[in-house]
């Protein structure tokens, strides 16, 4: 029963994350198109937007950032590989533990941090310096809102981490072998 509810939890946090993932990688063709439109305006038009840099900044910024959990879901992200692979298997969980656990306090911190920027691009009415110059607020919104769905993964990861270190059995089965196992 509590190993079912743990894995509906897992399976749950790996489809909002999935989910933001995707969403964010259908963000890059805009971006893409954005960049290409500027290009043709400024060099064959010979006249430049002054929405385009600050639109495609934001756009990439939504897309690492919300991109970010997905990838630490696919095990996407780097380790330091010297150390990693020559130790064990359950001591590599307990250095993903450690990992997972300083990613965490960061992450923590950035979506408090965020928040405060949040309300005094609120309350300040921040912007961007450039000539279109528009509202900052969206982009701290976004870091609060990936940051949590990073940790949503971090967590969901320990959680699996710690059920296999005491029980000896993956919570969940990997769906393929080059992926989840050691």
């Amino acid at each position: 029963m509590f190993t079912q509810v743990l894995q509906r939890l897992c399976r749950s946090i790996d489809f909002v994350v999935m989910l933001a993932g995707y969403f964010a990688s259908f963000l890059m063709p805009f971006l893409a198109a954005i960049v290409a439109y500027e290009v043709f305006s400024r060099y064959f038009l010979n006249h430049p937007t002054i929405w385009a840099f600050d639109l495609s900044l934001f756009l990439f910024g939504y897309i690492a950032a919300l991109g970010g959990a997905y990838a630490q879901q696919k095990k996407a992200h780097i380790n330091v590989d010297i150390l990693y692979l020559k130790v064990s298997p359950h001591t590599r969980r307990v250095f993903n533990l450690f990992s997972y656990s300083l990613a965490i306090f960061f992450l923590v911190l950035v979506v408090k941090l965020g928040f405060e920027k949040y309300e005094e691009a609120i309350e300040f009415d921040y912007r961007t310096q450039s000539e279109w110059a528009p509202p900052m607020f969206h982009f701290w919104i976004m870091m609060c809102v990936a940051s949590v769905l990073f940790i949503a993964q971090f967590s969901r990861d320990m959680v699996a981490e710690i059920y296999h270190l005491v029980t000896g059995n993956p919570l969940i089965a990997p769906e393929n072998d080059d992926n989840d196992e050691y």
